[in-house]
């Protein structure tokens, strides 16, 4: 899992401040779910998702269009991009296992257009189904990891997510249609 090649930030040690300006210590602190991903006893990236299922449950809550669920996400897709390298900078490790912006700013995408708040069971699913896939990486999601930078790490979550929403809305469909 994670990147393959030789690290570039090998031997290098993380800024003291995670961060030098307030950008890149905000960056960091987002870029590793408000914190979660540096302290999580294990499993960073499964910790570090966990504020995306607040983020797909207000989606679902106040954004009842798909298409508007769709848009926000592409959004956050884009803006984790830059997040993410900042936060890989400063941490100054290749697809640090820490940084689960990718992880939590895409998590909406598996969810778009479920009816969450009607079937509250969904959020556990949807939880399980995407951390599965997130994990095995399905093609062409690993070959994606080796983009460089914050592209890397935001474009195997992103393909990730969106074999996600396809399981998620199978098995909804077939448990309840």
């Amino acid at each position: 899992m994670g990147w393959k090649g030789p690290d570039p930030y090998a031997g290098q040690q993380p800024e003291a401040t995670l961060g030098k300006t307030t950008w890149r210590r905000l960056c960091v602190w987002i870029g590793t779910g408000f914190g979660i991903g540096l302290v999580a006893p294990c499993a960073p990236g499964t910790f570090g998702s966990l504020p995306g299922v607040a983020l797909a449950v207000a989606f679902a809550a106040w954004l009842p269009c798909w298409w508007a669920q769709a848009l926000l996400c592409l959004a956050l897709t884009l803006l984790a991009v830059p997040i993410c390298t900042v936060a890989e900078a400063c941490l100054k490790k290749k697809d640090d296992g820490r940084i689960s912006a990718d992880e939590w700013l895409l998590y909406p995408i598996a969810t778009i257009g479920l009816p969450l708040m009607e079937a509250p069971w969904l959020i556990v699913l949807s939880f399980v189904v995407i951390r599965v896939l997130d994990v095995i990486k399905l093609p062409p999601a690993r070959q994606l990891q080796y983009l460089p930078q914050g592209w890397g790490i935001v474009a195997d979550d992103f393909v990730s997510q969106l074999y996600a929403l396809a399981a998620n809305w199978a098995l909804f469909l077939w448990l309840f249609r």
